[in-house]
């Protein structure tokens, strides 16, 4: 069977051939994305907004290192603040970084379920 076999209809490909600008900037997400914690930050964010509190409980991580994920979420322009109060409140930027999440996450569970079993 080949590789291509497997792959789902791609119906949101990109609509035409990029070229090194976006192959250098979509690189530079993708390496955001490789991390744990802001991958679970990332994915509580696409479901509703939060503070720092709310997301330090959601991914069990200590606050100090959220806060740190956060601020380099932020300065890629990956999520964004605002003040509530004396709260900040993160939320995503835009929706197509809550489906390369979704299709990140989907794609994990792919590959779980369809895992060989060890022997």
């Amino acid at each position: 069977m080949s590789a291509r076999m497997h792959l789902s209809p791609a119906h949101d490909a990109h609509p035409h051939n990029p070229g090194e600008e976006q192959f250098a900037l979509a690189a530079e997400i993708l390496a955001l994305l490789c991390d744990r914690t802001r991958l679970i930050l990332l994915h509580s964010l696409a479901q509703q907004e939060a503070d720092v509190t709310t997301l330090t409980e959601a991914c069990g991580a200590q606050r100090p290192a959220v806060s740190q994920h956060l601020a380099r979420l932020r300065l890629s322009g990956l999520v964004s603040t605002r003040k509530e109060g004396r709260r900040v409140i993160y939320a995503l930027t835009d929706g197509h970084l809550r489906r390369v999440v979704d299709e990140a996450l989907s794609m994990a569970d792919h590959h779980l379920t369809n895992r060989p079993p060890h022997d």
